[in-house]
This record gives C-alpha cells, structure tokens and sequence, in this order.
C-alpha cells in the first residue's frame, strides 16, 4: 500500500485519545489520502477542526470502514468488540488501543520500538498495550536486554476519565 494514499479512520475520534491522535498525525505530517471521524452517534454531526479544515464526525456503526484502509480504535472494548470484525471484514486494518484484544493470542500485541516483527503477523487487527505499560516498557526493554529483566513490579495511578 502505497504510504501517500492511505485513508485512515479514528474511532473515537473525539475523545481525549483521538484528539491526541489526531495531533500526532499532523506533528508527524502523516500523509493521508483521506481521513474520517468517528465516534458515538452522541458526537455524529459535530465537527472537529484538523491542519486547518473542518471535518465533520461520523456515527460509528458497522458499515462504515469500505473505504477506510486504516482504522485507530480508541473508543473502549465494547465500541472495539462491535466493530472491529466489521472494519476487518471491510478490509480496513485496525490499530486498537482498547484492552480488548490485548491478550488475545492471535492478535499480536506491539510497541513497534521494541517487537515491530508483531506487525507482519496480525490478520486485521494489531493491539496496543495501555499507555503507561509502552512508556515504561520503553525504559525497561534496554534494561531486559542488558541484564535478561525477568520482572518488575508497580502500581500506576491514573485519572478517572483514563
């Protein structure tokens, strides 16, 4: 798939993640064909400003990935669990940041600094682990492999909207 001609979905486009999202696609100019929003049918019809246009929000229902190669899920498990299937099927790739599928043993779960061989093995659908457990795992991995790491224990403490 040609880079420059990748049409990309969010899923929960509007929500604190999506919104960082989107702000990652424009700091890294992304180059994107298209892209579309989407998110619960409360925010359908709201618009959402990105690299100076308007686009409007879309309601997040199966039927809605034909024309969407790669999907960023970051709505919840259940948004996930609903429609992931659905966007595969629609031959969308999705990238989940939900717990879902993270233990999941036939989705590959992938930091891509630290396993992206994980990326060629998914069959639809690759899986993140939560926030706090990539950023850490970025600082122990140098450490794993220096010293053979074998555990390490600790307790996050995160917002309640996280």
């Amino acid at each position: 798939m040609n880079k420059a001609s990748i049409n990309v979905g969010i899923v929960g486009a509007t929500g604190a993640v999506g919104q960082e999202l989107l702000q990652l696609l424009h700091d890294r100019n992304f180059p994107m064909a298209s892209l579309r929003l989407f998110a619960s049918a409360r925010s359908a019809g709201k618009t959402v400003a990105y690299a100076g246009r308007k686009f409007t929000v879309e309601e997040a229902k199966p039927g809605v990935f034909a024309k969407v190669d790669v999907a960023f899920f970051a709505a919840g498990g259940s948004v996930t669990r609903a429609l992931a299937p659905d966007a595969v099927k629609a031959g969308c790739l999705v990238i989940d940041k939900s717990s879902h599928y993270r233990m999941d043993p036939e989705v590959p779960l992938v930091i891509p600094e630290i396993n992206p061989e994980g990326l060629r093995k998914h069959k639809g659908i690759i899986a993140n682990p939560n926030c706090s457990t990539a950023v850490t795992l970025m600082a122990l991995w140098p450490l794993h492999q220096a010293f053979g790491l074998k555990r390490y224990i600790c307790a996050t403490y995160q917002s309640v909207s996280g």
